[in-house]
Formats: structure tokens, C-alpha cells, sequence
């Protein structure tokens, strides 16, 4: 995605913060930019995938995968359980995202099968496809579970496939934050790959 200066009229621009200096976590060119303009800017050209995230257990990463959200520019978030989270850890990249609370899987089943969308559990369990391997629709929804319990057995039944990130060392897994980011990455490069072909 390519934001130039000359896509933002003078209207767009904050006056409070070409004032006061713009502290945000934002790319230059959205810069002194309205808040309310970078979110719409963001909605226009985000990528059609949608990412869910399971909140049972208060887990301190999903700041980071909700931040790789905002980083791969993803359609929106869903959060199933708890509506508290670790918000630091997404570095308010959270403002910019329309993110959606369920109070339980079965709220979110009812969005699941109104929204016709594929649903892939990432997960590192038996029978789960290596992510090199795998096919899947590149507007699915694509679900993160805890860093300790990772997705419920719910969550898992629930799903389409279930991919796994490949490894190479000796860990039997990577956080669930970084897996977040090397799974979107991937859905953008492919999507991006088809785009430019």
C-alpha cells in the first residue's frame, strides 16, 4: 500500500497535532493526519481477511497479534470472551482497526455463518497443515488462540483446516504473537503475488 502526502487534503490534517508535534506509532505520510482519515484511508485499502482471536485468559499477546492486524492492514479483528486485553502491547494501533466483541463462540458462529468466510484455526496440533503446504482462501478468517492453551477444542472443531507454522530448531513452538505476523505476512504476500502476476 502506497499513501502519498497528496492523497490527504488540507482538512485532513490535525491542527492540534501539526501544533503540539505528532507522537503516534503512524508511518510518516499519515503524519498530523485526523485519526478518523487514517481509519477510513486504512478500511479502503485493507486486504479482505479478517482475523479472530480467542480471550480467555487474559493473554498479554494480543496486543501484538491486534498490532500485526493493523501492520498487514487485515478487514477487521473479532475477539471472542473477555473484552479486556493488553492494550500497550498494541501500541494504540487498535483505534485504527474496527474490531468486534463476542461474548462466546457460539455469538461468534452466528457472524461465522451470515459472513459465508472460511475459517482456519492456527495451531500447532496433529494433523494440522505445514503453512508452506497449505492452501486457504485468502479472504478467510484466520483464528489465534492463547499463548499457554492455544484455540479451544471448540474453536478447532469449528474450523475449516487447522495450519501450523513450520520450524526448524529446536522449540516446540513459536509465540503466538510472532506466529500472528508470519501467518499474516503470508496471506499478503500471496494475495499481493496474484495481484502482480
Amino acid at each position: 500500500m502506497n499513501i502519498n502526502k497528496d492523497d490527504f487534503k488540507p482538512s485532513d490534517y490535525d491542527e492540534e497535532l501539526i501544533k503540539n508535534g505528532d507522537n503516534r506509532n503512524v508511518i510518516d505520510n499519515f503524519k498530523n493526519v485526523k485519526l478518523e482519515v487514517i481509519k477510513k484511508h486504512l478500511k479502503s485499502t485493507a486486504f479482505n481477511f479478517e482475523i479472530v482471536i480467542e480471550n480467555l485468559d487474559h493473554d498479554f499477546n494480543m496486543g501484538t497479534i491486534i498490532r500485526n492486524a493493523n501492520a498487514f492492514n487485515a478487514k477487521c479483528i473479532h475477539i471472542v470472551g473477555k473484552k479486556q486485553w493488553n492494550k500497550r502491547g498494541a501500541m494504540a494501533t487498535d483505534k485504527y482497526l474496527d474490531i468486534y466483541y463476542y461474548k462466546d463462540l457460539e455469538e461468534f458462529k452466528k457472524y461465522l455463518n451470515r459472513s459465508n468466510k472460511k475459517l482456519y484455526a492456527v495451531d500447532i496440533i496433529p494433523g494440522a497443515k505445514p503453512l508452506g503446504d497449505a492452501k486457504f482462501d485468502l479472504s478467510g478468517i484466520f483464528a489465534f488462540g492463547s499463548e499457554k492453551n492455544g484455540l479451544t477444542k471448540e474453536m478447532l472443531d469449528l474450523s475449516d483446516e487447522v495450519i501450523f507454522i513450520e520450524q526448524f530448531g529446536s522449540t516446540r513452538s513459536v509465540n503466538v504473537g510472532v506466529a500472528s505476523g508470519i501467518m499474516m505476512y503470508e496471506i499478503v504476500r500471496r494475495i499481493r503475488e496474484q495481484i502482480y502476476l
